[in-house]
């Protein structure tokens, strides 16, 4: 009986320390990705953003062409709708911006006040033993 105890014990010692060692692991792959997730989100978004960026013609990037003079040339009926696409898709983007803002807010509020948690509340399971 008191051997059955000792394994089922070394048992949930072995268990103990195998999750130990997976939250080690786990914290270690959140802080590379907290390390390198806005790099990969910034890089990303550039890209993005780089795509959708319309083409511009050599003649438009000459500084002595002025605005109205490319705007009051005949512009065929495909870049005009495709103009009026993108100015709807920038308006849209400006009016959804303070909502992602405040869901952003409120993703670095929650999880500052996972950070501020005191020990208190980690599961004994997962506290170190202490030896000696």
């Amino acid at each position: 009986m008191a051997s059955k105890m000792v394994e089922s014990h070394e048992a949930e010692d072995s268990e103990i320390e195998r999750l130990e060692s997976d939250l080690k692991q786990m914290a270690h792959k959140i802080l590379d990705y907290r390390a390198t997730l806005p790099d990969q989100l910034n890089a990303t978004l550039r890209s993005v953003l780089d795509a959708h960026r319309p083409f511009l013609p050599p003649a438009a990037l000459e500084p002595n062409v002025s605005r109205e003079e490319c705007s009051s040339t005949q512009e065929d009926p495909e870049t005009a709708e495709k103009l009026k696409l993108l100015n709807e898709k920038i308006s849209s983007n400006c009016s959804a911006m303070p909502i992602v803002l405040k869901r952003m807010k409120d993703c670095i509020a929650r999880i500052e006040k996972l950070d501020s948690y005191n020990a208190a509340i980690i599961h004994p399971a997962f506290k170190r033993k202490k030896t000696g």
